[in-house]
């Protein structure tokens, strides 16, 4: 088993974070092979931002595939950008809140949730990247969601306050991936 996902938006979103989340809990809690490759556009916050995640029960040749399983694009501009490299048979998640062109594809799957809106009606606008972790997640199956949610509390040891809130949004967003798969 190997999936080839990428996660593209613009600075600010929490790309990188949500890849970054995804790798480093894979890594530490399963025997999985896992790799993320961070790519910046020319500012951080407001500029493009993508990262690649590869998963693998196998040894990972590349850290980049532009033949990818999976897509999450945050924002207009990256779905057009990248979902020429998504597989016939792949996965596009999509931030509806956003993104609201039609996909004209009808070779993929399209699963759209409005995460931004949701990280805003839970009064936490910085969790969209993690509703859609969960999205994700619970769609794809790529990892068990307990390894997420390990991850989250790893992540936030630190800042304790923040775990639970991040659990819940995290859970949302398993929510709509599990009912869209």
């Amino acid at each position: 088993m190997e999936r080839n996902l990428m996660i593209a938006g613009f600075g600010g979103q929490g790309v990188m974070t949500m890849g970054k989340l995804l790798s480093e809990a894979t890594c530490e809690a399963t025997d999985l092979n896992v790799s993320f490759f961070p790519s910046y556009g020319a500012a951080m916050r407001g500029g493009t931002a993508n990262c690649f995640v590869v998963i693998s029960d196998d040894e990972i040749g590349a850290p980049v595939s532009y033949q990818l399983e999976d897509l999450v694009v945050m924002n207009g501009p990256s779905l057009h950008k990248f979902l020429p490299n998504l597989k016939p048979g792949g996965n596009l998640f999509i931030n509806s809140t956003i993104v609201t062109d039609e996909i004209e594809r009808d070779d993929i799957k399209v699963i759209k949730a409005p995460v931004t809106q949701m990280a805003l009606d839970i009064n936490n606008p910085r969790a969209l990247n993690v509703i859609m972790l969960g999205v994700y997640v619970g769609a794809t199956e790529a990892v068990p969601a307990e390894v997420i949610i390990k991850g989250i509390e790893h992540k936030f040891e630190k800042k304790p306050q923040l775990i639970q809130p991040n659990v819940d949004a995290f859970n949302q967003g398993l929510e709509i991936g599990k009912a869209q798969k």
